[in-house]
Protein backbone atom coordinates (compact mmCIF):
# COMPACT_ATOMS: atom_id res chain seq x y z
CA UNK A 1 0.00 0.00 0.00
CA UNK A 2 1.45 3.13 -1.21
CA UNK A 3 1.86 6.53 0.71
CA UNK A 4 3.13 9.77 0.33
CA UNK A 5 6.91 11.12 1.83
CA UNK A 6 6.64 11.53 5.59
CA UNK A 7 8.29 15.14 6.45
CA UNK A 8 10.59 14.38 8.91
CA UNK A 9 12.70 11.98 6.55
CA UNK A 10 13.69 14.76 4.65
CA UNK A 11 14.11 16.98 7.31
CA UNK A 12 16.30 14.23 9.40
CA UNK A 13 18.56 13.81 6.20
CA UNK A 14 19.42 17.72 6.03
CA UNK A 15 18.84 18.79 10.06
CA UNK A 16 22.23 18.94 12.38
CA UNK A 17 22.23 16.10 15.41
CA UNK A 18 24.30 16.98 18.74
CA UNK A 19 23.40 14.18 21.75
CA UNK A 20 24.54 13.39 25.09
CA UNK A 21 25.36 10.19 26.35
CA UNK A 22 23.53 8.90 29.68
CA UNK A 23 23.87 5.45 30.00
CA UNK A 24 26.67 2.94 28.22
CA UNK A 25 26.09 -0.77 27.84
CA UNK A 26 28.92 -1.93 25.82
CA UNK A 27 28.37 -0.13 22.51
CA UNK A 28 24.55 1.13 23.11
CA UNK A 29 24.63 4.77 24.39
CA UNK A 30 20.54 5.13 25.69
CA UNK A 31 19.81 8.46 25.11
CA UNK A 32 16.82 10.88 26.78
CA UNK A 33 15.95 14.15 24.82
CA UNK A 34 17.99 16.37 27.73
CA UNK A 35 20.66 14.09 27.42
CA UNK A 36 20.87 14.53 23.96
CA UNK A 37 21.28 18.69 24.55
CA UNK A 38 23.15 17.90 27.55
CA UNK A 39 25.73 15.95 25.45
CA UNK A 40 25.45 18.76 22.45
CA UNK A 41 26.51 21.77 24.76
CA UNK A 42 29.04 19.40 26.07
CA UNK A 43 30.73 18.14 22.94
CA UNK A 44 29.55 19.72 19.90
CA UNK A 45 32.67 20.54 17.81
CA UNK A 46 30.98 23.76 16.72
CA UNK A 47 30.12 25.04 19.90
CA UNK A 48 33.87 24.13 21.02
CA UNK A 49 35.57 25.68 18.54
CA UNK A 50 33.09 29.10 19.26
CA UNK A 51 34.41 28.60 23.04
CA UNK A 52 38.00 28.89 21.81
CA UNK A 53 37.24 32.80 20.35
CA UNK A 54 36.18 33.30 23.72
CA UNK A 55 39.77 32.25 24.69
CA UNK A 56 40.93 34.59 21.83
CA UNK A 57 39.04 37.59 22.81
CA UNK A 58 40.40 37.52 26.34
CA UNK A 59 43.76 37.11 25.20
CA UNK A 60 43.32 40.42 23.05
CA UNK A 61 42.05 42.29 25.89
CA UNK A 62 45.39 41.26 27.44
CA UNK A 63 47.01 42.87 24.77
CA UNK A 64 45.13 45.79 24.73
CA UNK A 65 45.79 46.14 28.20
CA UNK A 66 49.21 46.08 27.44
CA UNK A 67 49.92 49.90 25.74
CA UNK A 68 48.93 51.07 29.57
CA UNK A 69 51.48 49.21 30.98
CA UNK A 70 55.21 50.05 31.05
CA UNK A 71 57.79 47.48 29.01
CA UNK A 72 61.27 46.66 29.53
CA UNK A 73 63.70 45.31 26.72
CA UNK A 74 67.34 44.27 27.05
CA UNK A 75 69.93 44.40 24.14
CA UNK A 76 73.17 43.76 23.87
CA UNK A 77 75.73 44.52 20.25
CA UNK A 78 79.07 42.96 19.39
CA UNK A 79 80.91 44.18 16.39
CA UNK A 80 84.83 43.30 15.53
CA UNK A 81 86.64 45.78 13.69
CA UNK A 82 88.78 44.29 10.97
CA UNK A 83 90.76 48.28 11.36
CA UNK A 84 90.79 50.21 14.26
CA UNK A 85 87.70 52.15 14.83
CA UNK A 86 88.10 55.64 12.93
CA UNK A 87 87.56 59.20 14.94
CA UNK A 88 87.44 62.40 13.20
CA UNK A 89 88.39 65.44 14.10
CA UNK A 90 92.07 64.13 15.84
CA UNK A 91 95.15 63.35 14.01
CA UNK A 92 96.86 65.76 11.03
CA UNK A 93 96.00 66.27 7.64
CA UNK A 94 98.31 67.82 4.69
CA UNK A 95 95.22 68.57 2.95
CA UNK A 96 93.03 71.92 4.89
CA UNK A 97 90.00 71.31 3.05
CA UNK A 98 89.73 67.22 4.85
CA UNK A 99 88.78 67.03 8.00
CA UNK A 100 91.63 65.06 10.03
CA UNK A 101 91.04 61.29 11.59
CA UNK A 102 92.48 58.98 14.01
CA UNK A 103 92.56 55.01 14.13
CA UNK A 104 92.67 53.70 17.91
CA UNK A 105 90.42 51.66 20.54
CA UNK A 106 90.23 47.89 20.40
CA UNK A 107 88.96 45.72 17.22
CA UNK A 108 85.90 44.18 19.05
CA UNK A 109 83.65 46.10 20.83
CA UNK A 110 80.69 45.03 23.23
CA UNK A 111 77.38 46.88 24.62
CA UNK A 112 74.67 45.59 26.63
CA UNK A 113 71.44 48.13 27.40
CA UNK A 114 68.50 47.81 29.68
CA UNK A 115 65.80 50.03 28.55
CA UNK A 116 62.52 50.75 30.20
CA UNK A 117 59.64 52.63 29.02
CA UNK A 118 55.99 53.61 30.46
CA UNK A 119 53.29 55.56 28.35
CA UNK A 120 51.96 58.17 30.51
CA UNK A 121 49.34 59.32 28.27
CA UNK A 122 48.56 56.95 25.05
CA UNK A 123 45.48 58.28 23.86
CA UNK A 124 44.72 55.05 22.13
CA UNK A 125 45.01 52.54 25.07
CA UNK A 126 41.23 53.11 26.35
CA UNK A 127 39.29 52.87 23.27
CA UNK A 128 41.37 49.68 22.24
CA UNK A 129 40.87 48.24 25.49
CA UNK A 130 37.06 48.97 25.25
CA UNK A 131 36.91 47.11 21.72
CA UNK A 132 38.75 44.45 23.09
CA UNK A 133 36.25 43.95 25.69
CA UNK A 134 33.54 44.38 23.25
CA UNK A 135 35.23 41.77 21.18
CA UNK A 136 34.92 39.15 24.02
CA UNK A 137 31.23 39.41 24.42
CA UNK A 138 30.17 39.31 21.26
CA UNK A 139 32.29 36.14 21.30
CA UNK A 140 29.98 35.13 24.01
CA UNK A 141 26.78 36.25 22.38
CA UNK A 142 28.25 34.00 19.16
CA UNK A 143 28.74 31.11 21.27
CA UNK A 144 25.64 31.68 22.73
CA UNK A 145 24.14 31.64 19.28
CA UNK A 146 25.17 28.68 18.03
CA UNK A 147 24.41 26.66 21.61
CA UNK A 148 20.66 27.65 20.95
CA UNK A 149 20.53 26.76 17.11
CA UNK A 150 22.16 22.99 17.59
CA UNK A 151 19.70 22.82 20.70
CA UNK A 152 16.73 23.28 18.67
CA UNK A 153 18.38 21.11 15.95
CA UNK A 154 18.74 18.36 18.60
CA UNK A 155 15.24 18.45 19.45
CA UNK A 156 13.95 18.92 16.23
CA UNK A 157 16.19 15.85 14.84
CA UNK A 158 15.64 13.10 18.33
CA UNK A 159 11.79 14.00 17.33
CA UNK A 160 11.88 13.23 14.00
CA UNK A 161 13.72 9.50 14.82
CA UNK A 162 10.99 9.01 17.03
CA UNK A 163 8.87 10.22 14.09
CA UNK A 164 10.23 7.20 11.99
CA UNK A 165 10.29 4.81 13.93
CA UNK A 166 6.54 5.48 14.91
CA UNK A 167 5.63 5.53 11.34
CA UNK A 168 8.13 1.54 10.75
CA UNK A 169 5.33 1.10 13.16
CA UNK A 170 2.77 1.59 11.15
CA UNK A 171 3.62 0.64 8.01
CA UNK A 172 4.40 -3.14 9.67
CA UNK A 173 1.35 -2.71 10.69
CA UNK A 174 -0.35 -1.77 7.35
CA UNK A 175 1.76 -4.47 6.02
CA UNK A 176 0.26 -7.42 7.80
CA UNK A 177 -3.26 -5.87 7.32
CA UNK A 178 -2.43 -6.25 3.57
CA UNK A 179 -1.02 -9.80 4.06
CA UNK A 180 -3.96 -11.40 5.68
CA UNK A 181 -5.70 -9.23 2.70
CA UNK A 182 -4.11 -11.36 1.09
CA UNK A 183 -3.80 -14.55 1.89
CA UNK A 184 -8.13 -14.07 2.54
CA UNK A 185 -8.11 -12.88 -1.14
CA UNK A 186 -5.66 -16.39 -2.39
CA UNK A 187 -8.30 -18.11 -0.56
CA UNK A 188 -11.10 -16.99 -1.88
CA UNK A 189 -10.21 -17.18 -5.29
CA UNK A 190 -9.07 -20.67 -4.97
CA UNK A 191 -12.49 -21.76 -3.61
CA UNK A 192 -14.20 -19.74 -6.67
CA UNK A 193 -15.58 -17.45 -4.79
CA UNK A 194 -13.47 -14.12 -5.53
CA UNK A 195 -11.89 -12.33 -8.17
CA UNK A 196 -8.45 -12.44 -9.73
CA UNK A 197 -8.19 -8.92 -9.38
CA UNK A 198 -9.00 -8.78 -5.93
CA UNK A 199 -5.54 -10.94 -5.62
CA UNK A 200 -3.76 -8.76 -7.87
CA UNK A 201 -4.80 -5.60 -5.60
CA UNK A 202 -3.93 -7.24 -2.34
CA UNK A 203 -0.77 -8.43 -4.14
CA UNK A 204 0.61 -4.73 -5.26
CA UNK A 205 -0.58 -3.22 -1.71
CA UNK A 206 1.97 -5.86 -0.03
CA UNK A 207 4.85 -5.12 -2.37
CA UNK A 208 4.32 -0.83 -2.25
CA UNK A 209 4.73 -1.47 1.19
CA UNK A 210 7.84 -3.21 1.27
CA UNK A 211 9.95 0.00 -0.63
CA UNK A 212 8.59 1.95 2.20
CA UNK A 213 9.95 -0.09 4.66
CA UNK A 214 13.32 -0.27 3.51
CA UNK A 215 13.44 3.41 2.49
CA UNK A 216 12.40 4.43 6.84
CA UNK A 217 15.02 1.61 7.98
CA UNK A 218 17.85 3.22 5.47
CA UNK A 219 16.77 6.64 7.40
CA UNK A 220 16.85 5.84 10.61
CA UNK A 221 20.53 4.32 9.88
CA UNK A 222 21.31 7.31 8.46
CA UNK A 223 19.98 9.77 10.81
CA UNK A 224 21.79 7.68 13.92
CA UNK A 225 25.17 7.63 11.98
CA UNK A 226 24.85 11.76 11.76
CA UNK A 227 23.72 11.49 15.45
CA UNK A 228 26.67 9.54 16.58
CA UNK A 229 29.05 12.01 13.99
CA UNK A 230 27.83 15.17 15.18
CA UNK A 231 27.76 14.66 19.19
CA UNK A 232 31.37 13.80 18.93
CA UNK A 233 31.79 10.31 19.33
CA UNK A 234 32.61 7.37 17.28
CA UNK A 235 30.42 7.09 14.16
CA UNK A 236 30.28 3.29 14.69
CA UNK A 237 28.42 4.12 18.36
CA UNK A 238 24.96 2.59 18.76
CA UNK A 239 22.54 4.68 19.86
CA UNK A 240 19.01 4.17 22.01
CA UNK A 241 16.43 6.71 21.94
CA UNK A 242 14.87 6.36 25.57
CA UNK A 243 11.94 8.98 25.10
CA UNK A 244 8.72 8.43 23.15
CA UNK A 245 6.68 10.60 21.20
CA UNK A 246 3.86 11.59 22.66
CA UNK A 247 0.40 10.50 21.17
CA UNK A 248 -0.97 13.64 21.80
CA UNK A 249 0.75 16.63 23.56
CA UNK A 250 -0.73 18.69 25.56
CA UNK A 251 -1.86 22.41 24.67
CA UNK A 252 -0.15 25.70 25.34
CA UNK A 253 -1.44 29.33 25.14
CA UNK A 254 -0.81 30.71 21.80
CA UNK A 255 1.47 34.01 22.91
CA UNK A 256 0.35 37.42 21.52
CA UNK A 257 2.92 38.29 18.86
CA UNK A 258 3.36 41.41 21.05
CA UNK A 259 4.54 39.62 24.18
CA UNK A 260 6.64 37.17 21.77
CA UNK A 261 8.36 40.09 20.26
CA UNK A 262 9.42 42.03 23.10
CA UNK A 263 10.87 38.49 24.97
CA UNK A 264 12.42 37.80 21.75
CA UNK A 265 14.25 41.49 21.60
CA UNK A 266 15.22 41.11 25.25
CA UNK A 267 16.93 37.73 25.36
CA UNK A 268 18.03 37.01 21.66
CA UNK A 269 21.91 36.50 21.55
CA UNK A 270 21.98 37.41 18.01
CA UNK A 271 20.18 40.87 18.19
CA UNK A 272 22.30 41.42 21.65
CA UNK A 273 25.62 40.64 19.13
CA UNK A 274 24.13 43.34 16.92
CA UNK A 275 24.12 46.14 19.40
CA UNK A 276 27.63 45.25 20.68
CA UNK A 277 29.14 45.42 17.39
CA UNK A 278 27.64 48.68 16.71
CA UNK A 279 29.67 49.81 19.69
CA UNK A 280 32.30 48.49 18.75
CA UNK A 281 32.19 50.63 15.43
CA UNK A 282 31.77 53.46 17.86
CA UNK A 283 35.50 52.65 19.36
CA UNK A 284 36.98 52.00 16.13
CA UNK A 285 35.76 55.62 15.76
CA UNK A 286 37.74 56.81 19.12
CA UNK A 287 40.44 54.51 17.84
CA UNK A 288 40.99 55.68 14.96
CA UNK A 289 40.87 59.76 16.18
CA UNK A 290 43.49 58.38 18.81
CA UNK A 291 46.00 57.50 16.69
CA UNK A 292 46.30 61.45 15.65
CA UNK A 293 47.41 62.04 19.33
CA UNK A 294 50.51 62.36 20.38
CA UNK A 295 51.90 59.56 23.07
CA UNK A 296 53.98 60.71 26.09
CA UNK A 297 56.01 58.14 27.55
CA UNK A 298 58.63 58.15 30.44
CA UNK A 299 61.81 56.36 28.98
CA UNK A 300 65.16 55.34 30.57
CA UNK A 301 68.34 52.94 29.79
CA UNK A 302 71.67 52.27 31.37
CA UNK A 303 74.03 50.65 29.32
CA UNK A 304 77.53 48.91 29.98
CA UNK A 305 80.04 49.59 26.97
CA UNK A 306 83.61 48.17 26.22
CA UNK A 307 86.56 47.67 23.67
CA UNK A 308 89.27 45.07 23.59
CA UNK A 309 92.01 43.69 21.88
CA UNK A 310 92.18 40.07 20.92
CA UNK A 311 88.91 39.72 22.00
CA UNK A 312 90.09 40.00 25.97
CA UNK A 313 86.91 41.28 27.48
CA UNK A 314 87.83 40.13 31.27
CA UNK A 315 90.92 42.54 31.53
CA UNK A 316 89.11 45.44 29.65
CA UNK A 317 87.20 48.45 31.32
CA UNK A 318 83.63 48.28 31.32
CA UNK A 319 81.92 51.92 31.70
CA UNK A 320 78.55 52.39 32.41
CA UNK A 321 76.08 55.21 31.71
CA UNK A 322 72.55 55.66 32.44
CA UNK A 323 69.48 58.65 31.44
CA UNK A 324 65.63 58.44 32.24
CA UNK A 325 63.95 61.10 30.78
CA UNK A 326 60.19 61.85 28.99
CA UNK A 327 59.47 61.04 25.55
CA UNK A 328 56.96 62.77 23.08
CA UNK A 329 56.01 61.42 19.89
CA UNK A 330 53.72 63.21 17.86
CA UNK A 331 52.17 61.85 14.54
CA UNK A 332 52.64 64.35 11.56
CA UNK A 333 51.96 62.60 8.34
CA UNK A 334 50.87 59.09 7.27
CA UNK A 335 49.80 59.09 4.08
CA UNK A 336 46.50 60.27 5.26
CA UNK A 337 45.84 56.91 6.69
CA UNK A 338 44.36 57.69 9.34
CA UNK A 339 41.79 59.90 7.69
CA UNK A 340 40.81 56.85 6.07
CA UNK A 341 40.39 55.04 8.98
CA UNK A 342 38.19 57.31 10.69
CA UNK A 343 35.82 57.34 7.67
CA UNK A 344 35.99 53.30 7.49
CA UNK A 345 35.35 52.93 10.99
CA UNK A 346 32.55 55.79 10.85
CA UNK A 347 30.84 53.96 7.58
CA UNK A 348 30.99 50.31 9.56
CA UNK A 349 29.19 52.37 12.72
CA UNK A 350 26.18 53.53 10.18
CA UNK A 351 26.24 49.81 8.33
CA UNK A 352 25.82 48.51 11.68
CA UNK A 353 23.02 50.59 12.94
CA UNK A 354 21.08 49.50 9.10
CA UNK A 355 21.88 46.05 10.19
CA UNK A 356 19.89 46.32 13.36
CA UNK A 357 17.22 48.24 12.51
CA UNK A 358 16.59 45.53 9.62
CA UNK A 359 17.17 42.57 11.91
CA UNK A 360 14.51 44.26 14.45
CA UNK A 361 11.66 44.27 11.06
CA UNK A 362 12.77 40.65 10.26
CA UNK A 363 12.01 39.54 13.79
CA UNK A 364 8.40 41.25 13.17
CA UNK A 365 7.94 39.25 10.20
CA UNK A 366 9.56 36.22 12.02
CA UNK A 367 7.54 36.30 15.57
CA UNK A 368 4.36 36.41 13.32
CA UNK A 369 4.80 33.17 11.65
CA UNK A 370 6.44 31.33 14.37
CA UNK A 371 3.07 32.53 16.52
CA UNK A 372 0.80 31.28 12.96
CA UNK A 373 2.61 27.87 12.89
CA UNK A 374 2.17 27.77 16.09
CA UNK A 375 -1.80 27.89 16.04
CA UNK A 376 -1.96 26.17 12.80
CA UNK A 377 -0.29 22.93 13.92
CA UNK A 378 -2.24 22.73 16.65
CA UNK A 379 -5.60 23.11 15.09
CA UNK A 380 -4.16 20.72 12.31
CA UNK A 381 -3.32 18.17 14.83
CA UNK A 382 -6.63 18.34 16.77
CA UNK A 383 -8.44 17.82 13.47
CA UNK A 384 -6.06 14.88 12.27
CA UNK A 385 -6.88 13.30 15.76
CA UNK A 386 -10.34 12.97 14.64
CA UNK A 387 -9.99 12.23 11.34
CA UNK A 388 -7.73 9.27 12.57
CA UNK A 389 -10.17 8.45 15.09
CA UNK A 390 -13.15 8.27 12.42
CA UNK A 391 -11.16 6.32 10.46
CA UNK A 392 -10.20 3.83 13.00
CA UNK A 393 -14.09 3.05 13.89
CA UNK A 394 -15.15 3.14 9.91
CA UNK A 395 -12.22 0.46 9.50
CA UNK A 396 -13.40 -1.67 12.62
CA UNK A 397 -16.96 -1.59 10.63
CA UNK A 398 -16.10 -2.26 7.28
CA UNK A 399 -13.96 -5.39 8.31
CA UNK A 400 -16.93 -6.15 10.47
CA UNK A 401 -19.07 -6.45 7.61
CA UNK A 402 -16.44 -7.87 5.11
CA UNK A 403 -16.21 -10.82 7.94
CA UNK A 404 -20.09 -11.15 7.58
CA UNK A 405 -20.31 -11.04 3.47
CA UNK A 406 -22.08 -7.60 3.74
CA UNK A 407 -19.26 -5.85 1.88
CA UNK A 408 -16.76 -6.26 -0.72
CA UNK A 409 -12.76 -6.57 -0.58
CA UNK A 410 -12.50 -3.29 -2.57
CA UNK A 411 -14.18 -1.28 0.36
CA UNK A 412 -12.05 -2.99 2.89
CA UNK A 413 -9.03 -2.01 0.94
CA UNK A 414 -9.89 1.72 1.10
CA UNK A 415 -10.72 1.21 4.44
CA UNK A 416 -7.20 0.67 5.27
CA UNK A 417 -6.12 2.78 3.07
CA UNK A 418 -7.59 6.15 4.66
CA UNK A 419 -6.72 4.80 8.19
CA UNK A 420 -3.29 4.26 7.75
CA UNK A 421 -3.30 8.01 5.46
CA UNK A 422 -4.91 9.08 8.65
CA UNK A 423 -2.00 7.49 11.30
CA UNK A 424 0.58 9.19 9.11
CA UNK A 425 -1.27 12.50 8.75
CA UNK A 426 -1.67 12.55 12.56
CA UNK A 427 1.71 11.53 13.28
CA UNK A 428 3.07 14.60 11.04
CA UNK A 429 0.74 16.95 12.60
CA UNK A 430 2.33 16.31 16.02
CA UNK A 431 5.81 16.38 14.72
CA UNK A 432 5.06 19.45 12.79
CA UNK A 433 3.45 21.21 16.59
CA UNK A 434 6.15 20.00 18.55
CA UNK A 435 8.32 21.74 15.70
CA UNK A 436 6.83 24.93 16.23
CA UNK A 437 6.86 24.74 19.77
CA UNK A 438 10.94 24.12 19.30
CA UNK A 439 11.35 27.14 16.97
CA UNK A 440 8.86 29.45 19.52
CA UNK A 441 11.75 28.81 21.99
CA UNK A 442 14.45 29.51 19.52
CA UNK A 443 12.92 32.76 18.17
CA UNK A 444 12.68 34.27 22.02
CA UNK A 445 16.16 33.11 22.85
CA UNK A 446 15.13 29.97 24.86
CA UNK A 447 16.91 26.45 24.84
Amino acid sequence: MTSRTFFPYSILLSAGLFLYGATVHAQTISLSLQDAVSMAIKNNRQLKAANIDISVAQEQRKVARSLSLPSAGIGAQYAHYFDLPVFFGLGETNDKDKVPYSRFGGRDQFSAALSASYPVYNPAARPSQREAQLQEKASRSSYAIKEIDISAAVKRTYLGILVLNQRLKLQYESLQRNKKALQDASSLLAQGRALRVDTLRAYTSVKNLEPDILRLNKAIEVGKLQLTTLIGIDSLQEVNLTDSLLRHPEAIVIPQETAVYEEAKANRPDLQQLNINRQISEQGIALAKARRLPVVSLVGQYQLQTQARKFDFTNASWPAASFAGAQVTVPLFSGSSNLAKIRQAKLSYEQSGIEITDAYEQLKTEVRQVVANLQETFERMQTQLQVQTTASESYTIVQYRYQKGVTTRLELTDAELALTTAQLNYLEAVYDYLSARIELDRTTGKQ
